[in-house]
């Protein structure tokens, strides 16, 4: 199986950790990764303010990296969605326009195999129990896209509870959204800053030390709102998580 890493712009530019975490964890379960050099932003950023036009450009150059591969894994909720959710009505939406269905034919291939790391490992590679080592306590928050728009379930629970020395605990009100939403933070930021607040004392009510999540766009937005509010808690992606093994110590700090 071919296997592409879609890394997405938000962790490329601020969180390539997150990335190198995701090579680290497929390899060790026997997965080559492949990373395409020239991936770009997928479109949610132009379609998700409007300019669907502008969107369609970088979906059509999305087919075009990764179409040749048989998996495309990326670890984030949001960016997936753009692709499962919002690319075929891009391209149904270029037909309607009575541009032609240029645009879905292209982008119809790389729909159904493109998923979310968590997704990748439970559905595709079979796994829950990944070797993984990290001795914190966690609780963790379900993304909008990644609960809402993925149907995650209980995918990342699943993987969390097999992790050695990991204790997770439940947060409360956990499919709240924390705010972030994208422009939303921009355009509502009052709301936003209030909505993150609320997200981050729920997950110190728990006691835990680490607020992790699928999505580092919602914990940038949280952790902003943790060094506000001066927090003890740490966002980690769940990758970073995963990724850590006895022999690494305290990998993933």
């Amino acid at each position: 199986m071919r296997v592409a890493l879609f890394l997405t712009c938000v962790n490329d530019t601020l969180y390539p950790e997150t990335g190198r975490a995701v090579v680290t964890l497929l390899t060790r379960l026997g997965v080559e990764v492949d990373f395409p050099a020239a991936q770009t932003c997928c479109g949610q950023a132009h379609y998700n303010t409007g300019y669907r036009h502008q969107a369609e450009p970088l979906a059509r150059h999305f087919a075009e990296v990764f179409g040749e591969y048989d998996a495309i894994v990326t670890p984030s909720g949001s960016c997936g969605a753009m692709v499962r959710e919002l690319y075929p009505r891009l391209g149904e939406r270029a037909r309607a326009e009575g541009r032609g269905g240029g645009l879905a034919a292209t982008l119809a291939p790389v729909v159904p195999k493109t998923y979310e790391l968590t997704e990748f490992l439970v559905d595709v590679v079979g796994v829950t129990d990944v070797g993984a080592y990290y001795p914190h306590t966690v609780t963790y928050h379900p993304t909008c896209h990644g609960l809402r728009g993925l149907g995650l379930g209980d995918r990342p629970l699943r993987l969390l509870r097999a992790v050695k020395g990991l204790e997770l605990v439940e947060l409360p009100g956990a499919e709240e959204c924390c705010g972030f939403g994208g422009t939303f933070a921009l355009k509502n930021a009052d709301v936003s800053a209030a909505m993150g607040t609320d997200k981050v004392r729920s997950a110190e009510s728990t006691g835990a030390e680490v607020l992790c999540a699928a999505d580092n766009s919602c914990l940038m937005h949280l952790g902003g709102t943790m060094t506000r509010l001066r927090s003890g808690l740490r966002p980690v992606h769940i990758a970073e998580i995963l990724a850590g093994t006895e022999e690494d110590g305290e990998a993933g700090r």
